[in-house]
């Protein structure tokens, strides 16, 4: 009977995948029917489990997992790997029992509508807006940063703890939630990653575990960015998979924060997406406004940067280049690399509010 059931769950790996290749040519149904009606009642229940630990449950599994995939392996490569009639169906019924798990619990939102249709904004924008925008969030930018700085040399500095922080992002959700009732956030799970230095290395701010519903944060990363990435794994706790939406709602929770220190890196994180898209399409646009900002600013971006370069190994691209394959096999065909969504997101909300005005 055991058998039986290995094999029927065996059989059923690539019907799901199957499955989840034409579940992706109904996008309102998966938005009706999972992101907005069964995701977020199931996700609130997860988060109530594992939110009131004071440690990340989901990095112990991972841990146990890891645990058990070596015992799993030795013990295969002992018998040398003979009768394969029956640890190939073991292999192939616990993958598929994984995958239904990881779809269920959230995979589902890759196969959404795309987020510009569910928040009502466009999609599309020209490189003179995009140079408007760029101009815009320079001066908000220089505005905060001479706020919060010395001169406008130095970089800005986060005076919070990290736990505070992550209480003021969640508060940076609640102020936002009356305008966009998709970004309400309950029942909070976000936790400081116990693989921080590994997930540094593997050059990654943090991450969201689907099988336990919390938000994972690289908290060695320079603390200025911070804000911005435990606000972009709370776009992934909501059902906002995709990378570049869980992006743009980081800039839109920490621009709209009432904290001017949010404020800052928020409109500091839109504008380097934005400069980077209008490098791509005009250089000399991009060199103009580059000499207008602050150069604490991009004192900033340095301090970003030199971080990621101290943490630089040969391994690296192998981690960016699985996590991008991983991120195009589930319906992201820009991968990691997907500015310019973010940037027509970016445009067209600012857009929208000042046709609001």
């Amino acid at each position: 009977m055991r058998k039986k059931g290995l094999y029927i769950l065996a059989f059923l790996l690539p019907v799901q995948i199957v499955l989840m290749m034409l579940l992706g040519e109904f996008p309102e149904f998966v938005e009706n029917w999972y992101s907005l009606l069964i995701y977020p009642e199931l996700a609130k229940y997860m988060r109530y489990g594992t939110g009131w630990l004071p440690f990340s449950l989901g990095d112990f599994l991972y841990a146990l997992f890891g645990i058990l995939i070596i015992l799993w392996c030795k013990r295969r490569f002992q018998q040398k790997f003979k009768n394969p009639r029956f640890w190939i169906p073991d292999t192939l019924a616990v993958l598929s029992l994984v995958y239904a798990c990881f779809h269920i619990f959230w995979g589902f939102n890759y196969y959404r509508l795309p987020l510009h249709r569910s928040l009502e904004i466009g999609s599309d924008y020209t490189t003179e807006e995009l140079y408007c925008l760029s101009e815009i969030l320079i001066s908000e930018s220089n505005k905060l940063h001479s706020q919060l700085s010395e001169n406008e040399s130095l970089s800005v500095k986060i005076p919070y703890s990290k736990d505070e922080i992550f209480e003021k992002t969640i508060a940076g959700y609640a102020n936002i939630s009356d305008d966009f009732p998709q970004l309400t956030y309950k029942a909070a799970s976000l936790k400081r990653s116990l693989y921080s230095l590994p997930l540094s290395y593997m050059g990654f701010n943090g991450y969201l575990n689907p099988l336990t519903a919390e938000a994972q944060v690289n908290t060695l990363i320079v603390p200025y960015k911070i804000p911005t990435t435990a606000s972009h794994e709370i776009g992934h706790q909501l059902g906002f998979a995709k990378e570049n939406e869980a992006n743009f709602i980081a800039c839109l929770t920490t621009m709209n924060h009432p904290d001017a220190y949010f404020r800052y890196s928020g409109y500091t994180f839109a504008l380097r997406y934005c400069l980077n898209e209008l490098y791509r399409r005009d250089p000399d646009k991009f060199e103009t406004l580059k000499a207008e900002i602050n150069p604490g600013i991009l004192e900033n971006y340095r301090e970003v940067e030199a971080f990621w370069l101290e943490h630089q190994n040969p391994f690296e691209p192998i981690f960016q280049a699985f996590y991008n394959q991983f991120l195009i096999l589930n319906n992201q065909a820009g991968g990691m690399k997907s500015y310019s969504y973010v940037v027509a997101l970016l445009v067209n909300y600012f857009s929208e509010e000042k046709n609001r005005l």
